[in-house]
């Protein structure tokens, strides 16, 4: 059985998660990495789950080939990232001012990056699809 790339990340994602969590139980590293580790192991272990199946059932295959080459899903899919854009905006406006008045200097200033952040990165990509399409 040929392994495809997307496989072979997987299983490296979930040698690296358990490589994290032994150096850390190992006292190798700080207990920040263990729950990292683990993270990476259930995400490793998913996603080589997931291929196999795509691999193996072919009505799976085919309902997830149709998923990511429809157009009504990829309009969807747009849109859901555009509702998360302006929620994190609004959301992170919101937390700067209750930050600001609690006086968590820090979480505000961290707060007010985010969304400056987030409006340069919308910015240059409007810049960039404007002169593609």
């Amino acid at each position: 059985m040929k392994y495809s790339r997307r496989i072979i990340i997987s299983i490296a994602v979930l040698i690296v998660g358990i490589a994290l969590f032994v150096c850390s139980y190992a006292g190798l590293i700080d207990s920040f990495w263990s729950g990292f580790g683990v993270g990476f192991v259930i995400v490793g272990a998913l996603q080589v789950v997931r291929q196999i199946k795509y691999r193996s059932n072919e009505e799976y295959k085919e309902k997830v080939d149709v998923a990511l080459s429809d157009e009504r899903n990829r309009f969807i899919a747009n849109k859901a990232w555009a509702w998360a854009g302006y929620l994190f905006v609004f959301a992170g406006a919101i937390a700067c001012v209750v930050f600001k008045i609690l006086g968590y200097e820090e979480l505000m200033m961290f707060s007010s990056f985010s969304i400056c952040f987030i409006v340069i990165v919308y910015y240059i990509s409007y810049a960039i699809l404007k002169r593609k399409y």
